[in-house]
């Protein structure tokens, strides 16, 4: 059974080298993520050409997404590198204090509108919310506050303000910077951090495409603001991730398992591509398995129908990265194999369709789920028929065949399509179905006598082209 849900996973100082790498991809990595967060530019270069390299060796097409670091709000340091915060003692936060001057009475923050963004009641959160601190008082630039949840507090932790609400703009001059290394490095899928609207997926995209890059644009929804603004940041996004670190956070997490269905829920109805991510076997960071909890965690989230599952600190800084990787798609096959939709296609048929080859993919679909059809063979050029495709649940494989190794590797991220590059002989275009034949055969994804359905264009090489349907049985070559 073909594993129809993708991962995933984060490249870090556990996961960099070729020989982990090959494992990784081996155990089933689809898209390998670089966190703009941590390692310099020269090190995201090199951690790109090993994985390529990799991923070339394993005869395989894995994805690549950057992802910006945004403007994670922290406080500065402390003299002695942290500091003991007791319950129901008094600490200040200002953003004119020192990078240094950290103490046991306040620290410095890197936020310097900090102070017009909270008002006395307001809570703030430190550390992922392990440490809480209620506003006392403003006064200029100094928030004084008194610790409710107390904790040691050490350097460069990261500050929330519970219910949302911080006006730190989405893109820094360090994203800036990050965006042009991003194309540079042709990478697949931008993540755009801390979005609010989709005005900031605009300018992101835009940014890209003026430094050369054509990826799709990731938004990752981890403000109270984002959640509040989902319908016009999905317009504005290819792809949306549920980020549920800083977004449990803010929004606390009694609801945080709601939301995560709702905004999963929201983006397939509107076609789009869903990641969720953080935390899902974090235990895996020290341990060889998973708890039974992250195995609910993740399967949950592939019923739900999540395109795509991520690894984070499991894989960048743990002791069995590949193992994680082999653990999450253990779990993604049993999720699936046990939450098969059969039946007849309902999906969107009171609908009217805005392009041809979106009307072609939804036919295709719903001829596959009411016809035995081993297969969908979809001949793309920029993979946007496979993706709707996509959005129907099924369990029937979609093979993207396509010339461009940009789009197989794009395709890697949508829930059961799977790229296989392939070549038209143009001159010879008799010859179209048997020669696909042959390259699926050999790969064992068809079988002599087994229907499928072809979905291709008249015009070659024209994205959006895609008009014709045609149901044929496997033969082998004469």
């Amino acid at each position: 059974m073909l594993r129809r849900t993708k991962i995933v996973a984060t490249l870090g100082p556990a996961s960099e080298q070729p020989k982990m790498l090959r494992k990784m991809i081996q155990s089933g990595l689809d898209v390998a993520r670089l966190n703009f967060s941590h390692g310099s530019a020269d090190e995201h270069r090199e951690r790109a050409r090993v994985l390529r390299k990799a991923a070339a060796a394993c005869g395989r097409d894995v994805g690549l997404l950057g992802d910006l670091q945004g403007p994670k709000i922290r406080v500065m340091r402390f003299k002695k590198g942290s500091a003991n915060l007791r319950t129901g003692q008094k600490f200040f936060l200002d953003s004119t204090l020192g990078l240094n001057d950290g103490t046991k009475k306040g620290v410095g923050v890197a936020l310097e509108t900090l102070h017009k963004d909270v008002k006395a009641g307001d809570t703030l959160l430190l550390n992922d919310g392990l440490i809480s601190l209620q506003v006392d008082s403003v006064e200029g630039t100094r928030i004084h506050t008194t610790v409710i949840d107390g904790g040691i507090l050490s350097d460069h932790k990261g500050i929330n303000l519970k219910g949302g609400g911080l006006s730190a703009a989405a893109l820094t001059d360090v994203d800036r910077d990050n965006i042009k290394l991003a194309a540079e490095l042709g990478i697949d899928f931008l993540a755009v951090s801390f979005v609010r609207t989709g005005e900031d997926i605009i300018e992101a995209r835009k940014l890209f495409e003026a430094a050369g890059g054509n990826g799709q644009i990731v938004a990752k929804i981890e403000r109270t603001e984002a959640v509040e603004n989902i319908d016009s940041i999905i317009e504005a996004s290819d792809i949306i991730m549920v980020a549920r670190g800083d977004l449990g956070v803010e929004m606390g997490y009694a609801g945080l398992t709601g939301i995560q269905k709702k905004l999963i829920r929201k983006t397939r109805k509107a076609h789009k591509i869903v990641i969720t991510a953080t935390q899902m076997m974090e235990s895996m960071i020290d341990n060889p398995i998973p708890t039974r909890a992250e195995v609910s965690d993740v399967a949950n989230a592939v019923i739900d129908g999540t395109d795509a599952v991520m690894l984070s600190g499991e894989t960048a800084v743990g002791k069995h990265p590949n193992k994680a990787i082999k653990a999450m798609a253990e779990v993604c096959v049993g999720a699936e194999k046990f939450h098969v939709p059969h039946g007849m296609t309902a999906r969107r048929v009171a609908e009217q369709f805005a392009r041809v080859d979106e009307a072609i993919a939804m036919a295709a679909m719903y001829a596959a789920n009411h016809l035995s059809v081993r297969a969908i063979i979809a001949l793309t050029e920029s993979g946007s028929t496979p993706r709707w495709m996509s959005r129907v649940r099924s369990d029937i494989p979609i093979y993207a065949l396509t010339p461009h190794e940009a789009t197989s590797r794009r395709v890697t991220l949508y829930r059961g399509v799977y790229p296989v590059e392939f070549e038209i002989d143009v001159n010879n275009p008799r010859s179209l179905y048997q020669d696909i034949f042959t390259k699926l055969l050999a790969a064992d994804r068809v079988h002599v006598g087994d229907l499928v359905i072809f979905t291709k264009g008249d015009l070659d090489g024209v994205t959006g082209s895609t008009n014709a349907l045609k149901i044929v049985k496997v033969t082998e070559a004469p």
